[in-house]
């Protein structure tokens, strides 16, 4: 009965994710499609700032609320990276057929769920070293103090 009630959660927060998921790839496709267009309507010939723009438009929103996208399935994250190679490949100017590997390697810029695991590492890092909110490193234990406490004494 525990189990069951665990998979239920677990698929209730899956299809949640889910959801959320794909919302969030539709407002970010848009957002690479309004850089395409404000773009193209402004004249912007300059790369710099062109990719100034896009960045500025997209990642932002590719990065808000990482904590809440670790463990997500693959096929969720590839929904994400998606929006990321449009993203350099719209930076590039690049067709669609072309690979979007040396592109993001170019603009430095990590795969979807190398990135969710990056900010998470540099949360726990501020949380580890006093920098985070007191409400996130307060839940943050190191595994050697945790195995101190757990050891009779003899």
């Amino acid at each position: 009965m525990c189990c069951l009630r665990l998979l239920s959660a677990t698929w209730e927060f899956l299809s949640t994710m889910t959801s959320v998921c794909g919302l969030t790839c539709r407002v970010r496709c848009r957002y690479v499609l309004l850089c395409y267009n404000s773009s193209a309507a402004s004249g912007v010939h300059c790369p710099t700032v062109f990719q100034s723009l896009v960045v500025s438009l997209v990642t932002p929103r590719l990065d808000y609320g990482n904590a809440t996208l670790a463990g997500l399935p693959t096929s969720q994250l590839r929904r994400l990276q998606s929006v990321l190679n449009a993203a350099a490949r719209l930076i590039h100017r690049s067709s669609r057929h072309e690979h979007v590997t040396p592109m993001l390697r170019d603009l430095h810029w990590l795969r979807s769920p190398e990135r969710i695991d990056f900010k998470l590492a540099v949360l726990v890092c501020r949380c580890l070293h006093g920098l985070a909110p007191r409400y996130l490193s307060d839940h943050i234990q190191l595994v050697a103090d945790s195995n101190r406490r757990r050891r009779p004494c003899s």
